[in-house]
């Protein structure tokens, strides 16, 4: 059963780790999160979870300031250039037990991220006192390292703090220097939907930057259908509105995988970015589409009139 948000700072009282907590609303990004505590003192947290090809997971818990090269710390770990990538949200959900936004060092409490590895910023032990979300990121709390090293140890984790920026040569005479932090076993999932089913959207309403971001992440796309059946109840149709559906499911089915794609892309090349804006972003291009004059004009057409127009262009070919 995942640890909520209530039960994580009970049991930092339990540990007699000192902390100070801040409520505000759900932020996406550091930068959100800096309006209403980055004014108090302390180093701000990025976080990020990781997935590898053997499916391996790790958060990277880094300063905000921390440049992190995806490529070079996936070579000091051992796992070439290209070996590590952004774990989907839905086993985010699956193994931290947190939604997006809300990934720090405290999700490892739950069991089932167990295999999770973990590598922290050494820059944290400059800090008096660093912020991190409690499972939720509609909260902050601060802590100095002692005290975080105090918790982690508690659920037997050993405190790996690396220096993020680093890039050592890797190479036959000189083995990747992170390799000692990759986890033994992969992580096994159970069956998962489709990424295309992961894609957020703000459902057409409008969004709040402070107060809304995690809303506007939580009402999902709704999943993509198979095509080939789409294409099967086209084939049985029988009148223009009902192939008019029909094509408007196949072409809402593609624009949904193509914004699913977009998000994974991006995810991967960018440590932070605002979802909530990218989402409504992709949300705005799909309905311009959708319901675009040309388009539905097209859609509504009868099927021989369709199919003359089709013959009609290859003979002029």
């Amino acid at each position: 059963m995942a640890y909520s948000k209530d039960q994580l700072l009970a049991r930092l009282k339990d540990l007699q780790i000192e902390f100070s907590q801040y409520e505000h609303p759900a932020v996406m990004t550091v930068e959100a999160q800096a309006k209403y505590v980055g004014n108090i003192g302390g180093g701000l947290s990025k976080n990020l979870f990781l997935k590898d090809k053997k499916h391996r997971f790790y958060i990277v818990s880094a300063l905000a300031d921390t440049k992190v090269d995806m490529k070079v710390l996936s070579q000091r770990l051992g796992l070439g250039k290209g070996g590590l990538r952004m774990a989907p949200e839905e086993t985010m959900l699956e193994i931290l037990k947190v939604p997006l936004g809300s990934v720090t060092p405290f999700a490892l409490v739950n069991e089932s991220a167990r295999d999770v590895a973990l590598l922290l910023d050494k820059g944290f032990k400059a800090q008096e006192r660093c912020f991190f979300h409690p499972l939720s990121n509609d909260m902050s709390i601060s802590l100095n390292t002692n005290d975080l090293d105090k918790f982690l140890k508690s659920i037997g984790r050993d405190p790996a703090y690396v220096d993020l920026e680093a890039n050592p040569a890797v190479g036959k005479d000189q083995p990747p220097d992170l390799a000692a932090f990759v986890p033994s076993g992969s992580t096994v999932l159970p069956d998962l939907p489709d990424p295309a089913s992961a894609v957020q959207s703000a459902g057409g309403s409008h969004v709040n930057a402070n107060n809304n971001c995690k809303a506007a992440t939580e009402k999902a796309i709704k999943p993509a259908k198979d095509v080939q059946n789409v294409k099967d109840k086209s084939a049985k149709a029988v009148n223009p509105s009902s192939s008019f559906t029909d094509a408007e499911k196949f072409v809402e089915e593609i624009l949904d995988r193509i914004s699913a794609k977009l998000l994974s892309e991006v995810c991967e090349k960018i440590f932070y970015v605002d979802l909530s804006q990218l989402v409504i972003c992709c949300t705005h291009f799909k309905k311009s589409v959708m319901f675009s004059l040309p388009l539905r004009n097209y859609l509504c057409r009868p099927r021989k009139e369709i199919s003359r127009s089709k013959g009609k262009s290859s003979e002029m070919k």
